[in-house]
This record gives structure tokens, C-alpha cells and sequence, in this order.
């Protein structure tokens, strides 16, 4: 899993637009939310983070409901299964989030997801890992990872602004340059 330190240029901006879009459009000062945000978008510019979870076989797992089976044969508790429904939860709020369209047509499609909630495994994929992290007595990311399930909805509408405004950006061309 590729997480670049704090000071890393593509985390900055990340950081930046999640602060401005959650405060300034959703009223939400939460930093440590927002840095778990921006750390997820930076985190899942690689294709290998986004589809890291392997299955028995050690093919990647590309659908929502295969995670969800996997993560569900794995022994109870435990480092792996917390990734795995941690991963569950990021997968599902990053999909929500930042590429609804996409979640539009895999429901559309021949695909497992199509049956798939993906706010309702989300949610629950953070709650898992919340109990597992208070089990690892880790009471800080788990109270983290519960506010992540509780406000799943508040988090993948703010990741949508955190999108239109790396959009806009991207429209605007850049200034600077000599003046006179």
C-alpha cells in the first residue's frame, strides 16, 4: 500500500481541497477526518491500492461483493480481516464519493455489485473495523473509523466537492508568470 508522508505534493493538495470542501461547503472542522480522506485519494491514485485485496486464488478482487465474501471467510478478528473491511469501507466510499457515475453503471450491468449497497457496506466496513481497532484497544483510529461509518453519507458528498474542485482547477489555466 502506497501512503506518501504529509509533506508529499499530490497529499498537500488532497489535504487542502478536503479542508476547504468539508468546512467550507458541509460546516465539518474535522481534522483527522479530512486527513484520512485526503491520505485515501492520495493512496488511491494507484490502481494497485484500489484493487489490492486478493482472493483465495490470488487474483485481484474487483467488485464490492467479492471483498465483502473474502473478507467474510477470514478467521475473526485479527490484522487481515480488519484490512479487509477497512479496505471494504475506503473502496465503497472512494466509488460513492469521488465516481458515483461509475457505481451508477456497474448497478446497470451484468456484475455482482449490481446487487450491492455500496453506502450500506461502506458503513459497515468501517463500523467492523472500528470494533476491531477498540479489540486492538486502539480507541483513537476506532473512534475515527465509527465516525467514518456514521457520517458515510456527510463523507462521500464532501469527497464529490473535494472532485468538483480538483475539476475546476484542472479547467483553469495557471497564472503567474511576469507581469507588465
Amino acid at each position: 500500500m502506497w501512503n506518501p508522508p504529509p509533506e508529499h505534493p499530490l497529499r498537500r493538495l488532497f489535504a487542502g481541497l478536503a479542508e476547504h470542501a468539508f468546512f467550507s461547503h458541509l460546516g465539518v472542522a474535522d481534522p483527522p477526518l479530512t486527513d484520512y480522506l485526503s491520505a485515501l485519494l492520495t493512496r488511491f491514485i494507484h490502481n494497485d491500492d484500489v484493487f489490492r485485496l486478493r482472493g483465495t486464488g490470488g487474483q485481484p478482487l474487483t467488485e464490492l461483493a467479492e471483498m465483502v465474501t473474502e473478507a467474510e471467510r477470514l478467521p475473526v478478528g485479527g490484522r487481515t480481516q480488519r484490512e479487509y473491511y477497512r479496505h471494504i469501507g475506503d473502496f465503497a466510499l472512494f466509488w460513492t464519493g469521488v465516481y458515483p457515475e461509475a457505481v451508477s453503471r456497474q448497478r446497470s450491468g451484468a456484475y455482482k455489485d449490481s446487487f450491492v449497497n455500496y453506502t450500506a457496506q461502506g458503513k459497515r466496513g468501517y463500523m467492523l473495523t472500528s470494533r476491531l481497532e477498540e479489540e486492538e484497544h486502539h480507541d483513537t483510529e476506532a473512534g475515527l473509523f465509527r465516525r467514518l461509518s456514521q457520517q458515510f453519507e456527510v463523507c462521500a458528498l464532501g469527497l464529490r466537492k473535494v472532485r468538483e474542485e480538483w475539476e475546476e482547477l484542472r479547467a483553469t489555466p495557471p497564472t503567474g508568470g511576469l507581469i507588465g
